[in-house]
């Protein structure tokens, strides 16, 4: 087993991110007030861009597996392939919900825009049981998910002509994502996880889950109505950490499917944890978690960082964030901190 010492250029803790987000931002958010309205207008133009958005279909065995795209152009035969980001979404919500949610009047929630304007070609995609994949009587646990994203391989590098891949996951997703850096290590460039859990001691999310462990193993789907989408964003008892419009976007985005979703996700998280062996995750890792996650605590989550056997690995904490990063007021510093990972310069060998 590996066991790092952190080192402190890789723990970029409350007021690191602050100071780092202010300098990196300056061009927009610090600039001058003579220049704001200028700043306003480039930032609305970007924003009315059009992007590009494809759908395509994956298959596991008789399962269909839903897969969308979007990046700034279409795809051109020849053209020099842009980095991929493949974005894998949790237990309650489907892909499209989770990563290209339009909430209007309240500014930029679809990560995926964000992500296309930056010059990525991003994909996600429902696994099985949600959204518009095919609804078994499987309950999708995390096997499932490495089976579904394995599943969508021979489309990414079909459709992209890449082999490697940027993969980004949030909470479930997060674990989803590092379950499948593990197992296939030679098709993942840098892994990000965000909410993640790895042991969940001393977690109140996960505890609330442990003691519902019966009622969720009693049926292969749970439920997953207007109420406890509302629920995602009050649970850790900060609700003002998000805007209250996001839960009825969800809600009016999500109820289309129905109100149940997948168990297995929630009952391998109360009863099987750890899901990933971070000396296994041999890719640069960045983990980002919301200063008032209850879905894990900064002990848990410094346990697996510090197993990381790459020497190219984050551990980022978010101020002011709940669980839900990427729904949060302050988005943006996730935004940041996965901008500023993907664009680092290549370390050197020494």
């Amino acid at each position: 087993m590996h066991n790092h010492t952190i080192a402190r250029r890789t723990l970029i803790v409350t007021a690191g991110l602050g100071t780092a987000l202010n300098a990196g931002l300056g061009a927009v958010a610090g600039v001058a007030p003579a220049h704001a309205e200028t700043a306003k207008s480039n930032a609305d133009r970007i924003a009315a861009e059009k992007i590009w958005s494809g759908e395509y279909w994956a298959n596991k065995g008789d399962v269909k597996l839903f897969m969308y795209r979007k990046r700034l152009t279409a795809p051109r035969q020849g053209a020099e392939p842009l980095p991929v980001l493949f974005l894998v979404h949790g237990s309650s919500l489907s892909s499209v919900s989770s990563y290209d949610l339009t909430v209007p009047g309240k500014g930029e929630y679809s990560m995926m825009d964000v992500f296309a304007r930056s010059g990525f070609d991003v994909w996600t995609m429902d696994h099985e049981g949600y959204g518009r994949s095919t609804m078994t009587s499987n309950n999708s646990d995390i096997a499932s998910g490495v089976a579904d994203l394995t599943a969508a391989l021979d489309v990414l590098q079909r459709e992209t002509g890449r082999n490697k891949y940027h993969v980004f996951g949030e909470s479930s997703g997060a674990i989803r994502a590092g379950a499948f850096a593990q197992a296939k290590p030679d098709r993942v460039d840098k892994l990000m996880l965000a909410a993640f859990t790895y042991k969940g001691e001393g977690a109140a999310e996960i505890k609330r889950r442990q003691d519902r462990l019966a009622e969720l193993r009693a049926s292969p789907r749970r439920k997953r109505d207007a109420a406890m989408i509302r629920s995602i964003f009050t649970r850790d008892g900060h609700p003002t950490a998000y805007d209250p419009a996001v839960g009825e976007a969800i809600v009016a985005s999500e109820m289309k499917f129905g109100d149940t979703v997948p168990a297995g996700t929630y009952i391998d998280m109360a009863a099987n944890l750890p899901l990933v062996d971070p000396t296994k995750v041999t890719c640069p890792v960045l983990m980002t978690r919301g200063e008032w996650d209850g879905n894990s605590t900064n002990q848990d989550l410094l346990d697996f960082f510090t197993q990381l056997p790459n020497g190219d690995r984050q551990y980022v904490i978010l101020p002011n964030t709940s669980h839900s990063e990427a729904f949060g007021k302050n988005r943006q510093l996730l935004w940041y901190a996965m901008k500023n990972f993907l664009s680092e310069p290549a370390p050197e060998a020494s």
